[in-house]
């Protein structure tokens, strides 16, 4: 193995240009642990709120940004018994996926699915543990039900139209392109609603409310989410892209029976995140074996681009996932 690796560094709390190339030492496994040459890192909102100094990497992880990637083990742990060197992998990361080489936990790891290249691979885990978690196991997502998910062309969006579809359920979602409304409906969406253009509370609610939304906005999308759900509905909350706090009337929560919740992968143990790949491997991993469903894949910028990277995203112009290639 290299003493030292390429990796890229958050110089200090700002915009994409303080995202830097440097030289790091190269990272070792501990007893259950796997270290993966990484072809490809997926790039996420998580990253770009840690580079602003929003989001600190959990105690004992990687300060380098990058939270999934695919690649090639290349050591392990003395206490892994589920990878060998040399096996192919798509992992979840708790940090330190801008980098040549990353290290994680060897239940946090998934195979490759078969037939699909590392580049998609490396767009999997961060959405799938996402969506799965949230929708699935959090909010009970059941066939029939209907669902509206904000930002529905995003990598979040675009991996839960295809797997609630997969499972029966009826999707809405919203995005602010007709562009991107059709592509979410050329991907299984009933309806996308444009937000710049329509209502999306109204349209909801002339559906019979929504059973589950799927939110990343927060701010002033929170008292129209309450308005938005069907009786006995779920709102469930991943990040808050329009702010954290506003003011609520928790009447209708308590007589239409609502629930609000939400969860951030990062900071879970690992044994929760374990959990949650032993259900993707068993569901989803065959959907995806299949080609039934597979990410949606925007653009690929270079490990030394990272920064250009990070523009795109902000920008919202994307559809799908972004990677960055560092060794394919």
């Amino acid at each position: 193995m290299p003493k030292t690796m390429r990796a890229v560094e958050i110089s200090e709390a700002g915009g994409p240009d303080v995202l830097t190339l440097c030289s790091r030492p190269c990272p070792r496994p501990e007893a259950e642990q796997i270290l993966i040459k990484i072809a490809y890192a997926g790039v996420n909102r998580p990253d770009a709120l840690q580079r602003a100094g929003l989001y600190d990497p959990p105690k004992g992880a990687s300060d380098l940004p990058g939270l999934e990637a695919s690649g090639t083990v290349v050591a392990v742990g003395e206490a892994v018994s589920e990878w060998k060197i040399g096996d192919q992998v798509c992992a979840l990361l708790p940090g330190g996926g801008y980098a040549d080489y990353a290290l994680t936990h060897q239940s946090h790891a998934l195979p490759v699915p078969s037939g699909m290249d590392l580049r998609a691979a490396a767009a999997l885990c961060e959405t799938f543990f996402t969506v799965w978690s949230n929708l699935f196991q959090r909010a009970a997502l059941r066939a029939g039900e209907r669902l509206l998910v904000h930002g529905g062309a995003s990598g979040i969006g675009t991996t839960a139209i295809q797997l609630a579809r997969s499972f029966g359920v009826r999707v809405f979602v919203t995005a602010g392109q007709d562009e991107k409304c059709r592509a979410c409906e050329a991907l299984g969406a009933e309806r996308a609603i444009n937000y710049r253009t329509e209502d999306f509370v109204e349209i909801m609610r002339a559906e019979g409310g929504a059973d589950v939304i799927l939110d990343m906005v927060g701010g002033p999308y929170l008292p129209r989410n309450i308005r938005a759900l069907a009786d006995d509905g779920r709102l469930v909350q991943i990040a808050f892209l329009q702010g954290a706090k506003v003011e609520l009337n928790f009447t209708q929560m308590m007589t239409r029976r609502l629930t609000l919740t939400g969860s951030t992968l990062r900071p879970q143990s690992d044994a929760a995140k374990a959990a949650i790949a032993s259900e993707l491997r068993a569901h989803v991993w065959p959907l995806l074996e299949t080609g039934q469903i597979a990410p949606v894949m925007d653009s690929s910028f270079d490990l030394t681009e990272a920064a250009a990277a990070h523009t795109h995203m902000e920008a919202s112009a994307h559809i799908g996932k972004i990677v960055l290639e560092v060794a394919p």
